[in-house]
């Protein structure tokens, strides 16, 4: 235990802090036991063990990494393998395919997946539902909704870690190291999806 709580305290995780719920982030990650810092400009990046991106305005949130000339820094950490971890537009910004988008959209185009803009519905269709994530106990999460992306089709490297109890649609997904999520755990006193981003980075 005491060397598992060494490990963690080595490991800084930088936060995409650009618009979204930045500090709750960085609250979930502060009580997993890891360090956190906010990612702004390029040189952010330097020296992270991955790297969270936020929700916010999926398009808005395009254009300021690309204005902040961040693109294609985070693109080259991705491609390095560090754990990457998207919530909301945050998926949204990794996804190969952005259903309803704008035409000047960009993603990074990692994620063998299509998702589709405030698939749930706008702002006032926001919601809760339970969440049912693969092997923990108890076995439903705490689903927080706000203008979410859904997922409309999956490709063969993704594997589906969590799905609504209602209708059993992909709400938390992962290819390799990277972690999408459709709602938003850092809205919530569950840590076990922060918690697994970072078994992830562990994996390194």
């Amino acid at each position: 235990m005491k060397e598992k709580r060494g490990f963690l305290e080595k490991i800084v995780v930088g936060v995409l802090a650009l618009q979204g719920d930045v500090l709750e982030h960085r609250r979930a990650l502060d009580l997993v036991g890891v360090k956190s810092k906010e990612v702004k400009v390029p040189s952010d990046l330097t020296s992270l063990d991955g790297l969270i991106i936020p929700g916010g305005e999926s398009t808005t949130l395009s254009l300021l990494i690309e204005l902040g000339g961040l693109f294609d820094v985070i693109g080259e950490k991705i491609a390095g393998g560090m754990p990457i971890f998207g919530t909301c537009a945050g998926l949204i910004m990794l996804s190969e395919e952005i259903i309803d988008g704008r035409s000047d959209q960009k993603s990074f185009e990692v994620f063998e997946l299509s998702v589709r803009r405030n698939g749930y519905g706008r702002q006032l269709d926001s919601f809760e539902a339970p969440i049912e994530l693969n092997g923990t106990s108890p076995p439903n999460f705490p689903g927080v909704f706000i203008r979410a992306p859904a997922v409309v089709s999956l490709g063969s490297k993704v594997e589906v870690l969590g799905k609504v109890v209602k209708d059993e649609s992909p709400v938390l997904i992962r290819q390799g190291r990277i972690l999408g999520a459709t709602f938003h755990p850092e809205l919530t006193d569950d840590l076990r999806v922060h918690e697994l981003f970072i078994s992830m980075i562990e994996e390194v």
